[in-house]
C-alpha cells in the first residue's frame, strides 16, 4: 500500500482498468456512428451543404429595424442608395449592443450627401429621414449625428422602426465600405 496516497496497486491496476474500458466504448461507439454516416451519406451530405450555405449566405432579421424576416446574402463590393445591407457593428458599446454585432439597414446617404440636423431632426440633402430619440430604452442620453459631408468610403444607413439604432446617432455613426459584410436581398 503506498501511504502517501492511501491507495494499493490493485485499486491503481482497477482504475487504469476501468478507464482503459471507457476509451475502448468510446471508439466503438465513434466506428459505429462513422459506419451510419457512411452508409446514410445522401442524406447527411445535402444537410451539410445546406447548413454551410445557410451559414454564410442565408440571413434572419429578427428585429423590428426594417420589415424582412428572411435575406440572401450578397458579397457585392458595390453599394448604392436604397441597398439593404449587413455590416459589423463598430460604434460605442452601448445597451446589447456590441463591437462586431451584425446590423441589418438599408443604405440613406452616400458619399458627397450633406447631413443637417435640426433640433433632433436628420436631413440628408434637407429631405427629413429621421428624428433621433434623445434616450435609449434603459436611459442612456443619445447624441444625434454630428452634421457635415458623409465622406468617400461612407454612408448613412437606417432602419425604417422609429426605435432603430442607425446612424441617426453619434454612438452609431456612419458606416465605414469595410464594415459592410454584404448587400441582401429580401426572400420574405
Amino acid at each position: 500500500m503506498d501511504r502517501a496516497t492511501g491507495m494499493s496497486a490493485h485499486a491503481e491496476l482497477g482504475s487504469a482498468s476501468a478507464l482503459n474500458g471507457w476509451f475502448m466504448r468510446r471508439a466503438a461507439d465513434q466506428r459505429a456512428l462513422w459506419t451510419h454516416v457512411r452508409r446514410r451519406w445522401y442524406v447527411y451530405l445535402p444537410l451539410a451543404l445546406a447548413w454551410s450555405v445557410a451559414q454564410h449566405y442565408l440571413l434572419f432579421n429578427w428585429t423590428r429595424s426594417l420589415p424582412y424576416s428572411v435575406v440572401w446574402l450578397d458579397p457585392t463590393p458595390t453599394f448604392a442608395r436604397g441597398d439593404l445591407i449587413v455590416y459589423r457593428f463598430d460604434g460605442a458599446e452601448l445597451m446589447h449592443l456590441k463591437k462586431g454585432q451584425r446590423f441589418f439597414k438599408r443604405i440613406v446617404g452616400v458619399p458627397g450627401d450633406q447631413v443637417s440636423v435640426e433640433d433632433r431632426r436628420v436631413l440628408i440633402n434637407s429631405a427629413n429621414v429621421a428624428i433621433a430619440k434623445q434616450y435609449t430604452l434603459d436611459g442612456h442620453h443619445l447624441e444625434p449625428l454630428a452634421p457635415g459631408v458623409i465622406p468617400a468610403g461612407y454612408f448613412y444607413v437606417q432602419g425604417t422602426h422609429e426605435m432603430s439604432f442607425d446612424s441617426r446617432y453619434r454612438a452609431s455613426g456612419l458606416v465605414h465600405v469595410r464594415q459592410i459584410i454584404g448587400k441582401v436581398h429580401v426572400i420574405f
